[in-house]
């Protein structure tokens, strides 16, 4: 069997288990921070975390699909685990990074609810005037 195909099996098992894996971390933590930022809209939170979730596939398996193919064919077992070591290493690194932007995006929001929540309402309106023309 051509080892660079078994190279590509390996590395497509690992990378969507690793895919999988975080976005239901995401998911499952980050419905608590959509719940609380959209006070209490369990639906409306379950609809948006459902939402950024499939985004987050598409986009990993998007990346995952166009990183595959290599240029140089694998003749050692030593090279299937150099080529698998560097494309999960970018992998890694590329959910890592949607983790740490998904992160920074959700406190963003929920600080920006806390921020309303905490402002103090408007001066109350003191006289009422009629429209102009009236």
């Amino acid at each position: 069997m051509d080892l660079t195909v078994v190279a590509y099996v390996v590395y497509l098992l690992v990378s969507i288990a690793l895919t999988v894996w975080v976005a239901r971390t995401l998911s499952r933590n980050g419905r608590i921070f959509l719940s609380d930022v959209l006070h209490g809209n369990e639906k409306l939170a379950d609809a948006v975390n459902h939402l950024l979730v499939v985004g987050f596939y598409l986009v990993n398996l998007g990346f995952v699909a166009l990183y595959l193919s290599g240029d140089e064919e694998i003749t050692s077992a030593r090279e299937v685990f150099e080529a698998l070591s560097t494309k999960l290493g970018v992998v890694l690194l590329v959910l890592g990074a949607m983790h740490l932007g998904n992160v920074y995006v959700l406190n963003k929001i929920r600080r920006r609810g806390v921020m309303e929540r905490e402002q103090t309402p408007p001066v109350p309106p003191q006289d009422w005037v009629a429209p102009a023309g009236a």
